[in-house]
C-alpha cells in the first residue's frame, strides 16, 4: 500500500540513497546480498535476548535494501537478476525476523475469550505476509492470468512488505514499554496479511485476462 501509493517518492528517495552509496565501488547485487549480513547478527541477537540489537541490525539490513535499488537505477545496472535476488533476500530476512522473534519467545494473547500461543500467529504471518501475499501476484503473472503490466501495478495490498516491517519494528520498539505490544502487532499484521491476499485474489479474478 505504502510503495503503491507513494511510489514517486520513493523512487526518489532510492534515487538519492543510490546516488550517495554508489560512490562506494559495491554493484547492486552485492549490496543486496550485503543485507543478509545484518539480519544475520540481528537473528542471533533474538536468539540471545537482545531486543533492542535486534531491531537495529533489521533495521539497517531494511536500509540495505533501499539502496540496492537506487544503485542500480543510478548506475545503470538494473537486471532481472537484480529483481531475483532482491526478492529472495526480502524473503529469508523476513524469515529471520519472524523465527527470531519466535525463538527469542513474546507473550501469548487471548482472543475471543481463547489463549492463543504467540508462535501461531509468527507463523500465520510467515505464511500469508512473507510467502502468500507476493506468491499471489508471482502466480497470477506466472500463469498469464494478469499480462498487462498496468493492472499488474494496480494490485491492491492493504499490507504489503514495507507495512509488515514498520508494524513489528514498531511492536519491537514497544516491547520495552510491555512485551505484549509485540504480540499484538504480529496478530495484526497476520490478520492484514490474510486480507490481502484474499484482495489479491478478488483482484485477479475480476481482471483476469483469460
Amino acid at each position: 500500500m505504502l510503495k503503491s501509493s507513494f511510489s514517486e517518492f520513493s523512487k526518489r528517495l532510492g534515487i538519492r540513497l543510490g546516488m550517495v552509496f554508489s560512490k562506494i565501488p559495491i554493484s547492486a547485487n552485492t549490496w543486496t546480498l550485503l543485507s543478509l549480513l545484518p539480519a544475520l547478527l540481528g537473528f542471533v541477537s533474538l536468539v540471545y535476548k537482545r531486543m533492542d540489537y535486534a531491531l537495529i541490525l533489521f533495521a539497517v539490513s531494511a536500509l540495505i535494501d533501499a539502496i540496492d535499488g537506487g544503485v542500480a537505477r543510478v548506475t545503470g545496472t538494473v537486471s532481472n537478476l537484480g529483481a531475483y535476488l532482491d526478492g529472495m533476500m526480502d524473503r529469508i530476512v523476513e524469515g529471520l525476523l519472524l523465527m527470531g522473534i519466535m525463538l527469542h519467545g513474546i507473550p501469548d494473547v487471548v482472543i475471543g475469550g481463547y489463549q492463543t500461543p504467540a508462535y501461531l500467529w509468527i507463523a500465520a504471518l510467515l505464511l500469508f505476509g512473507s510467502v502468500m501475499v507476493s506468491y499471489s501476484r508471482a502466480y497470477a503473472v506466472y500463469r498469464r492470468v494478469l499480462r498487462d503490466d498496468k493492472i499488474i501495478s494496480r494490485m491492491p495490498g492493504i499490507l504489503e512488505r514495507a507495512e509488515r516491517l514498520i508494524l513489528i519494528f514498531l511492536g519491537m520498539l514497544l516491547y520495552r514499554v510491555e512485551p505484549v505490544y509485540l504480540t499484538y502487532a504480529i496478530v495484526i499484521a497476520a490478520l492484514l496479511s490474510i486480507i490481502t491476499v484474499m484482495q489479491r485474489m478478488l483482484f485477479t479474478i475480476r481482471n483476469a485476462e483469460y
